[in-house]
């Protein structure tokens, strides 16, 4: 015999838009990462560098639209 638990809902509509706005950014960082690995080494590594830039350049930006 088995529980059915219902899942509560977000607390905020913005908890739901985020989620899903998250989850749409990590299906392309996804994509990219497999184009990326189609790569021959070198290229590889000049791609992973930018997507690294790329990434620091979002957290850095989130830190300083969190810290207003």
């Amino acid at each position: 015999m088995t529980e059915t638990t219902e899942a509560e809902p977000p607390s905020e509509p913005d908890e739901a838009t985020a989620a899903s706005s998250a989850g749409g950014h990590v299906d392309g960082l996804v994509s990219r990462i497999a184009v990326i690995e189609a790569q021959p080494l070198d290229q590889r590594a000049a791609g992973f560098d930018q997507l690294a830039e790329e990434l620091l350049t979002e957290l850095q930006r989130a830190d300083h639209e969190g810290a207003r």
